[in-house]
């Protein structure tokens, strides 16, 4: 069974620095109920170390983590906290046991809602660099994912914090939920590349970089990476929510309509939460003229893909949409010749 067990950093005599009117140690309990209840809402497994004020010392932290794993478990644990210091942005530890990857996807999703990442990275105990620097990574069962996420500096952060809660929360949660829906892992061998893999698992590089929240195309060995679940459709692309997004505008701009994004996306209503990734349809549709095709531009596309794709050429294409270059971007509206 997956869980997420939630620890918010501090408690009690330990009060931590102030934001704004509150307390460090009530603001990280705060976000962990926030991110408590969308986890739940998101139907995942999820559990609080502390859901009071009260004093926990990483022993007794410890102990609570551990009463909540059974054998089998799927296991990751959140711990919550904010930066001390003169700093400005968000930080986020992940064990040495653990690959970078939730580190990954967390930044990138902490990074839409305009806060700055400052890094991800590995603590080591400068005592043992072979071990952990805190007790909440270097204590858990070394089958448990921990993670600890500092969302900014009071000193300098106050406004963005005390304004953003929520929404940190919201995208905390949805980037979970995104690393554990996946299920297929692979381990990268010497000599693999982002082709060779997508062609074994019958996907694309660029689904694969998508999943993974990969800026590039180097893979190392010993790095693990998501493989996509086969789509029995892939006349689709991912697009990740922003700030001000609302479906009617998106629906305007990738050329669909509101009722489809919500269909093909399960939504319920039409709301949308900053860093929540949704399907925009990619169809290919004839036009009024009956002697072309409409073509919406999806992820990895280029105009000699698309040309040969029609047995057209390129010169063709920009010459009947007037392009002045060969450069496409994603939902770009594209007429091409029967």
């Amino acid at each position: 069974m997956q869980k997420v067990i939630i620890n918010p950093a501090l408690g009690g005599e330990d009060t931590g620095i102030k934001v704004g009117n509150v307390f460090e140690k009530d603001y990280n309990l705060e976000i962990s109920k926030a991110i408590y209840d969308n986890l739940k809402s998101l139907g995942i497994d999820a559990y609080l170390v502390r859901n009071e004020d009260k004093t926990l010392n990483d022993l007794e932290r410890l102990n609570i983590i551990n009463s909540y794993i059974t054998d089998n478990d799927e296991v990751l644990v959140l711990t919550n906290m904010l930066g001390d210091g003169d700093d400005s942005g968000a930080e986020i530890i992940y064990a040495l046991r653990n690959p970078d990857t939730l580190a990954n996807i967390l930044s990138t999703k902490i990074e839409s809602t305009g806060q700055n990442i400052l890094k991800y990275y590995q603590l080591r105990d400068p005592m043992n660099t072979s071990i952990d620097f805190y007790d909440v990574i270097k204590n858990t069962n070394s089958n448990t994912e921990s993670i600890i996420v500092s969302y900014g500096y009071p000193v300098n952060d106050r406004e963005f914090l005390e304004n953003n809660l929520e929404l940190l929360a919201q995208v905390i949660a949805n980037g979970i939920y995104d690393y554990l829906k996946k299920e297929s892992f692979y381990v990268v061998k010497e000599g693999d590349s982002l082709y060779q893999l997508a062609l074994k698992f019958n996907t694309t590089p660029e689904k694969i970089k998508e999943v993974n929240y990969l800026g590039g195309n180097n893979l190392t060995p010993g790095q693990e990476i998501l493989i996509p679940e086969e789509e029995n459709n892939q006349n689709f692309f991912l697009y990740s929510v922003k700030n001000g997004d609302n479906l009617y505008e998106i629906a305007r701009k990738y050329n669909t309509t509101i009722n489809t994004l919500k269909e093909i996306n399960n939504l319920k209503s039409d709301n949308l939460n900053v860093g929540e990734t949704l399907k925009i349809p990619t169809e290919i549709s004839t036009s009024d003229d009956s002697n072309y095709i409409i073509y919406t531009v999806k992820k990895g596309d280029s105009l000699y893909k698309i040309a040969n794709q029609f047995k057209t050429t390129v010169m063709d294409i920009k010459n009947l949409n007037g392009l002045s270059s060969n450069n496409l971007d994603v939902g770009d509206i594209l007429k091409i010749k029967k």
